[in-house]
């Protein structure tokens, strides 16, 4: 199973493909726009729905974020069976849809959050309005762009150990990375797996040294520095991978190791871009939200699941931050409905 939640936003270059835009003049306005259709997206969408918000729910160009590329998916409650990726993300939009969220396929591709009601552009091609947003466009996990690495997505290839460890039960895997994330990753497959190749690409580790200790100690882990991965072997599956050793030095070797499952933990990218000139993230572009809220820099917009979340990354922790921007967003429209009947009354009286 991959990661969660995770959408294609923001990915046209806003300085060259802007067209002219009357974003005085907006085609539609609501009260609630959902940005994002992973589980923090659609379960935002069931929880604003149920409060007779009549949300507006923008998919992104992946429709029901990375769960639609998961195969088997059993660490989500209320599958004791398991369920497929897609299957479990049309039950989330159906139960959304259900209860009045309006589902479109098309991307934001512009805001502007320094003006009220809030103005987004669709697909460059619509202008809407809002007094409430919630951004729930997850972040994508880095891969290293190698062609059989993304054909083997879902069939041995993984960016999430937790997420997939338990199908490399007893089975040789190999985790490629550096990093705090790629120890932890590894150590939690050593848990589960018989043994475990760490790729490291550099001489030493990012890792910080209780990390590298507990990495290099572990009797199931074997830690190979100076290796880079240039393939992914096999036809339906996983089998093996195409490592390099020293590349480019003299004794440089290419060679071949047997595994069953590939695992990616070289970073995430949150998929924020597009919000950037008006929301606060931290270096590596994930929004800050308000501790124990899902509140931003910006009255009115929330952020929730992988997209503000730089730790768990997990659909159930996802949907959880869904059902919370949701209510976030429900009392700040009621404070906002409020005070604007305060300002018509006061009108009134002043007339």
């Amino acid at each position: 199973m991959a990661q969660f939640g995770t959408l294609n936003f923001g990915s046209l270059d806003a300085s060259s493909q802007k067209k002219e835009l009357d974003l005085n003049n907006p085609q539609e306005h609501h009260r609630l726009v959902i940005v994002g259709s992973g589980p923090a997206g659609y379960t935002a969408g069931i929880y604003a729905g149920r409060a007779n918000l009549n949300p507006v729910l923008y998919t992104g160009l992946e429709m029901g974020g990375q769960l639609t590329t998961t195969t088997e998916v059993e660490n989500y409650p209320g599958y004791p069976d398991g369920v497929q990726g897609p299957v479990m993300m049309e039950d989330f939009k159906r139960q959304a849809e259900k209860f009045g969220t309006d589902v479109r396929f098309g991307e934001v591709t512009r805001v502007d959050f320094g003006r009220r009601p809030f103005i987004l552009v669709i697909d460059e091609e619509k202008v809407i309005s809002a007094d409430a947003v919630i951004i729930a466009t997850g972040a994508s996990a880095k891969y290293l762009g190698l062609e059989n690495e993304q054909r083997l997505r879902g069939a041995g290839v993984s960016a999430c150990a937790t997420c997939d460890g338990f199908f490399y039960k007893d089975k040789v895997v190999a985790v490629v990375g550096g990093g705090d994330t790629a120890c932890e990753e590894a150590l939690y497959l050593a848990g589960l797996a018989k043994k475990v190749y760490m790729l490291v690409r550099k001489p030493y580790m990012r890792a910080s040294k209780i990390m590298q200790k507990r990495v290099l100690d572990h009797p199931k882990i074997e830690v190979l520095f100076e290796h880079e991965t240039v393939d992914v072997l096999g036809e339906n599956k996983v089998e093996g991978i195409r490592v390099v050793h020293r590349r480019g030095k003299p004794d440089e070797k290419v060679y071949d190791i047997q595994i069953d499952g590939f695992f990616l933990a070289i970073g995430h990218k949150p998929n924020s871009d597009v919000f950037k000139p008006w929301i606060e993230t931290d270096e590596v572009g994930f929004i800050k939200t308000e501790c124990k809220s899902t509140r931003t820099n910006i009255e009115g917009v929330f952020a929730a699941g992988d997209v503000q979340d730089p730790i768990y990354r997990q659909a159930v922790t996802a949907a959880a931050s869904g059902a919370m921007a949701a209510k976030d967003a429900e009392r700040y429209l009621q404070e906002l409905e409020e005070k604007e009947r305060e300002q018509a009354q006061a009108k009134e009286e002043g007339n």
